[in-house]
C-alpha cells in the first residue's frame, strides 16, 4: 500500500475515519521495516559468505605464487581459481539485485577500472535515438548537443566461411584456340577444402591449446561443418610435413646458441602390436637471454626419444659445444667429454632441485638442518631477484661480491654436517645431491649468462604436461615427431609474444608457394613479432 503526502488540511475530521488512517499508516510502517530487515539480514549474510570465498581466493593466490615446491599443480589451481571467483561474482550479483544502490556504486567502479578496449578490435557502432524527435513541450525540432558513448566487448563463435576463388577464362574471338587463365594457386591440401589459415587454427588448438582432434571435430559440427576427426589427422600430418625444415632449422639455431638449457619429460606413446602405451620421451632444449638483457630471441624445441638414456640426449647435443643448463640427471654428465672433442664445455646444475630435496624433508616434520639449508638457499635466491633484468657482466659482479661468499659458507656448513650424519640418511642424502653437484651450481658465480636454476626449460614443459593430460598419449612414434615439431613452433611463437595462429597461417601460405629454402630463417617465429598475440 502506499499513500500520497498528506498535508493538514487532508486529514479527516471524523474520529473514526482519522483512527483507521492511522492504523493503515502505522502498518505500512512495520511491513517496510520488516522488510528492510529481512533486506539487511540478507545482505550481511552474503557478505560474509563472500568474505570466506575471497579468503579462500587469496589462499589459493598465494599457492600460485608462492615457493614452487609448495605450488599446487596449475590445472588444480587454476580450477580452484576459477570455480571460487564465479562463486564471489554470483554472491555480489544478488547482492546488487536486491539493492540498487549498491548496484549503481559497483557499475561506477567497473567503467573506472575496465581500461580501454584495444584500437585494432573492428567496432560495430548502433545508436539508440529518441523515437520522438520532436519538443515535448512546443513541439520544435530537438537538435543534437552531445552524446554518451560506451563501449562492450562482443564476441562470434568460431565463424566458418567459404572462401570462392573464380578464375575467369578469357578468349580471343579472332584466334581459334586461345584461352587465357589466371593458374590456380597452390594448396597446402591439394584437392582439400581447407584453407591454410583454417589449418594453422587446427594445428594451435591442438598443440597450443591443448585440443584434441576429436573434441575439435564436436565443436565444429555444433557449427553445422561436418568434419571428421580423421580428415583433421590428415591436415595436420600435411602441415607438419611443410613445417618439418622450418622446425629442423629452429633446433639449429638453438643448437649454435653459447648456453642453452635442457631437460625430458615422460610421453606415454601407442604401442599397437601389444595392444598398450609404452613409454617415450620428450627432450626439451631451450634459450632464454632476456633475463641479462641478450640479443638473441628466446625459444624453445622439443624432440620425441623412445628412452631417455644418455644415447638419446647424444643424440640430440652430441654436437653441442656450449654450456648446457640441466637438473643434474646422470645421463647429461655422460655428454660431456673431458678432452672437449665431443659434448658439451660444460655443464650448469639447478639450485631449484637442491632446494626441493631439503623442502621435502622440511614438510615431512622437524629438520632443522634442512629448514637452515633452506634459508641459506633462500639468500642466494633473494640476491637472483635484485640483479634480474641487469647485463651479464653486471650479474657476474654482483654475484661475485654477494654470492660467492655466502655459496663458500654454504659448503663449509654441508660439509661438516654431511659428516656427522648416518650416511644412508634422508638429510645425509640431498647434502650429498649437493655436493656431488658442487662444480655445476657454483658456475653460475663466474658467469652472468647463466642462471641459477633451470626453470626456464621447465616452464616449456608445462604445455606438454596439459597436452599429455588431455591426449593421454600420441598415437604413434611418428605422431610424437608431428607433435614435438610443431609444438616447438608454436611455443616459441608465445615466447616471442607472436600470434601462433597467426604466424603458422603466414608460415603455411610461404611455404606452398615455394618460399627459397635460402631464406627458411626469416620463417623464423621471432621474424613475425610486430604480430602481437591478441
Amino acid at each position: 500500500m502506499s499513500h500520497a503526502v498528506l498535508t493538514p488540511h487532508d486529514l479527516p475530521t471524523d474520529a473514526d475515519a482519522l483512527r483507521a488512517l492511522v492504523v493503515a499508516m502505522m502498518a505500512e510502517r512495520d511491513e517496510a521495516a520488516a522488510a528492510h530487515a529481512q533486506l539487511q539480514a540478507a545482505h550481511d549474510a552474503l557478505a560474509e559468505h563472500a568474505e570466506r570465498l575471497a579468503h579462500l581466493l587469496r589462499a589459493l593466490r598465494r599457492l600460485q605464487f608462492g615457493a614452487k615446491s609448495e605450488r599446487l599443480p596449475e590445472a588444480q589451481l587454476q580450477l580452484g581459481l576459477e570455480d571460487t571467483e564465479v562463486a564471489i561474482a554470483r554472491l555480489q550479483a544478488e547482492a546488487e539485485g536486491n539493492n540498487p544502490a549498491l548496484k549503481g556504486e559497483r557499475a561506477a567502479k567497473r567503467r573506472a577500472n575496465r581500461g580501454r578496449l584495444t584500437a585494432h578490435l573492428p567496432r560495430i557502432e548502433i545508436e539508440l535515438a529518441p523515437e520522438d524527435t520532436a519538443c515535448p513541450c512546443c513541439r520544435a525540432a530537438l537538435v543534437v548537443i552531445g552524446e554518451d558513448r560506451s563501449e562492450r566487448l562482443d564476441v562470434i563463435p568460431a565463424q566458418f566461411r567459404v572462401r570462392v576463388t573464380r578464375r575467369p577464362k578469357l578468349a580471343c574471338r579472332a584466334c581459334e584456340g586461345v584461352i587465357v587463365q589466371q593458374p590456380a594457386p597452390p594448396r597446402l591440401v591439394e584437392g582439400g577444402i581447407p584453407t591454410e589459415a583454417t589449418v594453422a587454427h587446427v594445428l594451435v588448438s591442438r598443440y597450443g591449446d591443448h585440443l584434441p582432434l576429436y573434441r575439435q571435430a564436436q565443436i565444429w559440427t555444433r557449427q553445422g561443418v561436418m568434419i571428421d576427426r580423421s580428415t583433421l589427422a590428415s591436415w595436420v600430418g600435411t602441415a607438419a610435413a611443410e613445417l618439418a625444415p622450418v622446425a629442423a632449422r629452429l633446433k639449429q639455431i638453438v643448437l649454435a646458441s653459447p648456453r642453452i638449457f635442457a631437460d625430458e619429460t615422460r610421453l606415454p606413446v601407442l604401442d599397437p602390436g601389444r595392444g598398450r602405451t609404452k613409454q617415450g620421451y620428450f627432450w626439451a632444449i631451450a634459450r632464454d637471454d632476456r633475463p641479462w638483457r641478450g640479443q638473441d630471441p628466446p625459444a624453445v624445441v622439443y624432440t620425441y626419444a623412445p628412452g631417455r638414456g644418455h644415447q638419446h640426449g647424444l643424440a640430440l647435443l652430441g654436437s653441442y659445444r656450449g654450456i648446457l643448463q640441466v637438473d643434474g640427471y646422470a645421463a647429461y654428465k655422460k655428454l660431456v667429454d673431458p678432452a672437449g672433442r665431443t659434448g658439451p664445455s660444460a655443464l650448469a646444475f639447478c639450485w631449484s632441485h637442491v632446494r626441493r630435496g631439503f623442502y621435502d624433508l622440511a614438510k615431512a616434520g622437524p629438520a632443522p638442518i634442512a629448514t637452515e639449508a633452506l634459508e641459506r638457499i633462500a639468500a642466494l635466491y633473494r640476491i637472483e631477484a635484485e640483479i634480474r633484468g641487469l647485463d651479464a657482466p653486471e650479474r657476474r659482479t654482483h654475484r661475485q661480491i654477494r654470492s660467492a661468499a655466502l655459496v663458500a659458507d654454504l659448503r663449509t656448513w654441508l660439509t661438516a654436517q654431511h659428516a656427522r650424519l648416518f650416511a644412508r640418511g634422508p638429510t645425509a642424502e640431498a647434502i650429498g645431491t649437493a655436493l656431488n653437484h658442487w662444480g655445476g651450481l657454483v658456475r653460475f658465480l663466474d658467469d652472468g649468462r647463466i642462471e641459477i636454476d633451470t626453470n626456464t626449460v621447465e616452464r616449456s614443459m608445462r604445455p606438454v604436461a596439459l597436452s599429455r593430460k588431455n591426449a593421454l598419449f600420441a598415437g604413434s612414434d611418428d605422431g610424437a615427431e608431428n607433435w614435438a615439431a610443431v609444438a616447438s613452433l608454436v611455443e616459441t611463437c608465445k615466447l616471442n609474444a607472436v600470434d601462433p595462429q597467426r604466424y603458422l597461417a603466414e608460415t603455411l601460405t610461404r611455404l606452398v608457394n615455394g618460399w627459397k629454402n635460402s631464406r627458411i630463417d626469416e620463417l623464423m617465429p621471432w621474424t613475425m613479432a610486430d604480430s602481437r598475440a591478441g
